[in-house]
């Protein structure tokens, strides 16, 4: 490990001559290719530094130990900075993990309703307002893309992005079967019914990243549906673009131009096309082991939400809050910090093994 870390040392420090080399300035292309490995390097060498200074005055004052008069002082600063070494040591095994590329990516997110008819539908728009109020303690910007409204208030589908700080890093864990377990307002027997939503957590890419061919998309034009009201849309402005190759389709009608309609198709198609890249590439490398977290698949049951009895359990980490009504006001800190917890030391064994 320690070999690797002084391999990384050297080239962080010859990334930072290079950075503010006038020539390599010239090119922006390459300087922020090189400004950004600099900028994901910096952490690890800080702490690998804070671990070197450590460790030397921990051997000093093992020197001083010899000496009566600073014996005492000399051995409570011995102690106290071979304490720090294992903590150091584990944070440093932790930045050595890869950071995941998207972690740092806005991501859109997809609920869907699926079995339990209106209840589910209701239950998908509980869903919906419970990370937008998560995003919005996180400060972050809500865009609703494309939604399909029931009767009752509930969602069959809405696709919505979430732009701001490390979104994709907080909300991945989140992709999968969501279970709820509640009296539904329309039941009169009281009975407790089993509903289930579907959520998919997707990175957005960029247009370097995918490259569409114009040839392979259909476009076609609507009008928008909604409840009713002012905000109908008289015009065709709403938009469907349909992915030959590949068959998937995506509709966009939130906007009242079609070109803002157009435009944010384009990101969830381009969105979806990377989905199904990362997954090609996930499972072309049979070495890395899957983690026990969760892989992301829409088909894994996740989370229950039990209204009775109040409580939230994620499956995955064998976890359950208790603060049910809390949870769906956004308070997801907790839960998250766990499951990235459990990813880091899933991928710490990984390595390990």
């Amino acid at each position: 490990m320690f070999e690797k870390l002084e391999a990384i040392e050297k080239r962080y420090e010859e990334l930072t001559k290079e950075i503010s080399n006038p020539d390599l300035i010239s090119n922006q292309t390459e300087w922020k290719k090189a400004m950004k490995e600099h900028s994901d390097l910096e952490e690890l060498v800080q702490k690998f530094r804070e671990y070197k200074k450590v460790k030397q005055e921990m051997e000093e004052a093992e020197e001083l130990m010899t000496d009566p008069e600073m014996k005492e002082l000399a051995e409570t600063e011995y102690y106290d900075k071979k304490e720090q070494l294992p903590k150091l040591e584990e944070q440093l095994k932790f930045l050595l993990i890869p950071k995941d590329p998207d972690d740092d990516k806005n991501i859109i997110c997809e609920i869907r309703a699926g079995a339990g008819g209106e209840e589910a539908a209701l239950f998908a728009g509980t869903l919906f307002r419970m990370y937008s109020m998560y995003a919005e303690k996180k400060h972050w910007k809500v865009e609703i893309l494309n939604e399909n409204e029931t009767g009752l208030g509930g969602y069959k589908e809405i696709s919505f992005m979430i732009t701001g700080k490390g979104v994709y890093s907080r909300l991945k864990f989140e992709s999968g079967v969501h279970r709820v377990q509640r009296v539904p307002d329309t039941e009169s027997s009281g009975r407790i019914h089993t509903s289930t939503v579907t959520v998919a957590v997707l990175p957005v890419v960029e247009d370097v990243e995918i490259e569409i061919n114009p040839a392979d998309i259909k476009m076609e034009v609507f009008r928008s549906s909604g409840a009713g009201g002012q905000h109908i849309n008289k015009t065709s402005s709403a938009v469907r673009l349909i992915h030959i190759p590949t068959g998937i389709t995506v509709e966009c009608q939130t906007e009242r131009s079609q070109f803002q309609n157009r435009d944010n198709a384009m990101k969830m198609l381009r969105t979806k096309l990377y989905e199904i890249e990362k997954a090609k590439q996930d499972n072309s490398i049979a070495s890395e082991r899957r983690s026990q977290v969760g892989s992301g698949d829409r088909s894994e049951k996740i989370r229950t939400y039990n209204y009775p009895q109040g409580r939230i359990t994620d499956h995955r980490i064998g976890m359950s809050i208790y603060q049910i009504e809390n949870f769906l006001n956004g308070d997801l800190d907790e839960m998250i910090d766990n499951l990235i917890a459990a990813d880091r030391a899933e991928k710490l064994k990984g390595d390990d093994e």
